[in-house]
C-alpha cells in the first residue's frame, strides 16, 4: 500500500523549529509532533539559511532576500523587454501602412 505523504504548513514548521531550540531533547520533541528528528533538523537548517523565505509552499522557490530581489528584478526586465519588442513591431506595422 502506498503511504500518503504528510504536508505541514509554514506555521507548524516555524513553531516546531522554535520549540526545538527551547528543548534539550530534539528526538523526543519530534516524536511528540509526529515527525522525525532528521526532518526537524532539516527545517532548522532551512529556516537558518533562508529566513523569511523558508517553507514557501509547493512549487515555489526558496530564496534568500537577495535572491528574491534579483528574481523580481529579472522578471521586471523580461516584462520591459517584451513590451519594447511589442512596441517595435507596432511601429513597423504602422509605418508600412502609412506609406
Amino acid at each position: 500500500m502506498k503511504q500518503v505523504r504528510k504536508i505541514y504548513d509554514k506555521a507548524f514548521k516555524e513553531k516546531a523549529v522554535e520549540l526545538s531550540y527551547d528543548r534539550t531533547n530534539v528526538s523526543e520533541l519530534a516524536r511528540e509532533l509526529g515527525i522525525t528528528a532528521p526532518q526537524l533538523y532539516k527545517w532548522r537548517k532551512e529556516l537558518q539559511e533562508f529566513g523569511e523565505g523558508s517553507f514557501p509552499g509547493k512549487g515555489n522557490l526558496k530564496l534568500t532576500p537577495e535572491q528574491e530581489k534579483i528574481h523580481e528584478l529579472e522578471k521586471k526586465l523580461k516584462d520591459a523587454e517584451l513590451e519594447r519588442d511589442i512596441l517595435k513591431k507596432a511601429i513597423g506595422i504602422f509605418s508600412k501602412n502609412g506609406r
